[in-house]
C-alpha cells in the first residue's frame, strides 16, 4: 500500500537513527518499527525491555565473553595490562 503521511520531527529522527544503524531503506525501517510497536508490551507476564538501536558491545548470552571482559577491566584498573 502506498500512502502519504506527515511525521513529527522526533519520529523522523528515530527512523533516520535506525536507518543509520541498520542500513535499511526508509520503507523497511518504518515497517519494522511499526511492527515492533504493534507487539504486546509484555512477554510472559514481564514488561519487555526497550530495544535500543545499534549493536551490543558484547554478547551477554556467552558467560565466557562476559567474564573475560570483566577480567580485562579489572586488570586495566590495576595497571596490569
Amino acid at each position: 500500500m502506498r500512502t502519504t503521511i506527515t511525521l513529527d520531527d522526533d519520529v523522523e529522527a528515530l527512523i533516520q537513527s535506525e536507518r543509520a544503524h541498520t542500513g535499511e531503506s526508509f520503507r523497511a525501517a518504518v515497517n519494522r518499527l511499526l511492527r515492533r510497536g504493534a507487539q504486546p508490551a509484555t512477554r510472559g507476564g514481564r514488561v519487555a525491555l526497550p530495544e535500543l538501536p545499534g549493536k551490543p558491545l558484547l554478547d551477554v548470552s556467552d558467560a565466557s565473553v562476559v567474564l573475560a571482559a570483566l577480567d580485562e577491566e579489572r586488570r586495566a584498573e590495576r595497571g596490569l595490562t
